[in-house]
């Protein structure tokens, strides 16, 4: 069987395309982490600025380009999207969507203790238990799939 790759000297395996099994059940985690947000009450404005936090930390161009496109529609601005970065010298986010962006700097950075005592501290104050497991299961679903467009080097390509 060929694998799947790229052309060129940084020839990587997609390995979504590789094993389409993992990818599928990947998928259908997303899908389930994308309900019980929805069922614990998180906008999908938050969710998406969560997605797009952790891929901004861990370098995922084609994560970000994908979820900078979702908030857009679910009704995020430029403006906010733009700073997303620097989210703590603003005061442009919400005192939950501030919450949940800690919690999933906290999700990624999993081994800064001191960071997760913080953020899950901040959280307590304006999430709900179910809103706070929720935003985890966002981040460590987004984590996920950041690996695996880092790994199989997806590209986004220039829009028309």
């Amino acid at each position: 069987m060929t694998s799947p790759v790229q052309a060129g000297a940084d020839r990587r395996i997609y390995i979504d395309k590789q094993s389409p099994k993992a990818y599928h059940a990947l998928v259908q985690t997303s899908e389930a982490v994308r309900a019980v947000a929805a069922d614990a009450g998180l906008d999908r404005v938050l969710v998406e600025l969560v997605n797009l936090r952790v891929s901004q930390l861990n370098g995922c161009a084609y994560c970000l380009h994908l979820h900078t496109r979702a908030a857009l529609r679910a009704g995020d601005t430029p403006q906010r999207l733009g700073v997303l970065a620097a989210w703590r010298d603003t005061d442009l986010f919400t005192p939950a969507e501030r919450a949940a962006l800690a919690l999933a700097e906290a999700t990624t950075a999993a081994a800064d203790t001191a960071a997760q005592d913080a953020a899950y501290a901040t959280a307590r104050d304006v999430l709900t238990d179910d809103q706070i497991s929720a935003v985890i299961w966002v981040a460590v679903t987004i984590n996920a799939f950041n690996r695996v467009s880092v790994m199989s080097r997806h590209r986004v390509r220039a829009e028309q």
